[in-house]
């Protein structure tokens, strides 16, 4: 598919099964009019989807009775893994629990727009929350979720600070490199579903980040004046100057190799994928296609007997239901059904 610019997401139109048992779940778009055929050849084989669906399925038993799966960016993070797979409210087999957890990411919304739930949070899981309920309505068009969106969204561009950066708490103060990847994230996922969102609130966010762009190795750090640059922070860096459409920024080149030749992150693990998964997936080729087949056998090798992952050495304290979560959007990119995965 050739690249777009965003655009309004249109809602997904889902074919439901008319027979009392479990919905079909929804289908990846097609292509717009007169664009070129999908040529990304990694597709998920009947194993990876196996797999998949056993997670899928544990997921589902982890759901508390207020909706939840932990914190707010927790419970984006499996609310993602389910849409992943065409799983929408009150649409495919876990259309219910899906529905679940948006109304629980609703009913922890402010009157001043700031996700944040009884178990706490910060501009981080808010950011995350609203890049969750920016997919709900590009999928699904909900108004209810639109007018949510629309005011998380509006907190986020005015508490940008001067720098051009979030930091976690809701107000222009300090700035990092990971809070601020996480709202232009939701940015680019509301932007594209037809909410305003200021050019220039995202193009002084990409200044910030790429102040953070450490010329010599390639890699982005922490802050601009911080010590080293890490693989998490250099995989989400090259996610949103994909997504800021700068998609021959010189720094891309540099970046991917400083992945390549750095490895995994095992403090950062799992957020470092999560975002690694998504940057190659849009530069696509040869180091999406290596990438994918590594990390699906990594995947697959250490899932769990009940369909979790869990590595105690790696971001132990976030639990496996963050880690399930992640391990199931980065198995399930190829399916095209989120919208921000889509190219």
């Amino acid at each position: 598919m050739r690249r777009l610019p965003a655009v309004v997401v249109a809602a997904v139109a889902v074919a439901l099964a008319h027979t009392p048992t479990a919905p079909v779940a929804a289908q990846p778009p097609a292509d717009p009019p007169g664009a070129a055929p999908v040529k990304d050849r990694v597709k998920m084989d009947e194993t990876t989807k196996r797999a998949v669906a056993k997670s899928l399925r544990w997921l589902k038993d982890q759901q508390a009775p207020d909706g939840s799966w932990g914190n707010t960016a927790i419970t984006s993070f499996a609310l993602l893994a389910f849409m992943a797979n065409g799983h929408l409210p009150n649409q495919g087999e876990y259309g219910p629990e899906v529905a679940r957890g948006v109304r629980y990411l609703l009913a922890c919304t402010r009157d001043d727009g700031y996700v944040v739930g009884p178990r706490g949070g910060n501009m981080y899981c808010h950011g995350m929350a609203a890049l969750a309920l920016s997919q709900v309505y590009g999928m699904t068009g909900d108004e209810e979720v639109r007018r949510t969106l629309k005011k998380a969204i509006d907190l986020i561009i005015r508490t940008q600070n001067h720098e051009g950066g979030w930091r976690y708490d809701p107000a222009p103060t300090g700035a990092d490199i990971s809070v601020t990847i996480m709202q232009v994230m939701a940015l680019r996922g509301a932007k594209d579903g037809g909410i305003h969102v200021p050019d220039r609130t995202v193009a002084e966010a990409v200044k910030y980040i790429n102040r953070c762009y450490d010329r010599r190795s390639g890699g982005y750090r922490y802050q601009p004046f911080s010590s080293g640059p890490g693989y998490a922070r250099t995989a989400a860096g090259v996610c949103v100057l994909q997504l800021s459409g700068d998609y021959d920024a010189t720094e891309i080149k540099q970046a991917v190799e400083y992945l390549e030749r750095t490895g995994e992150d095992r403090q950062h693990y799992w957020y470092g994928e999560y975002y690694a998964a998504h940057a190659l997936h849009q530069i696509g080729g040869e180091v999406w296609e290596q990438y994918y087949e590594r990390m699906k056998r990594g995947l697959l090798s250490t899932q769990r007997p009940g369909g979790e992952w869990y590595d105690s050495r790696r971001e132990a304290a976030y639990g496996p239901t963050y880690q399930t979560a992640i391990a199931v959007l980065i198995l399930s990119v190829p399916t095209h059904y989120l919208p921000i995965y889509q190219k």
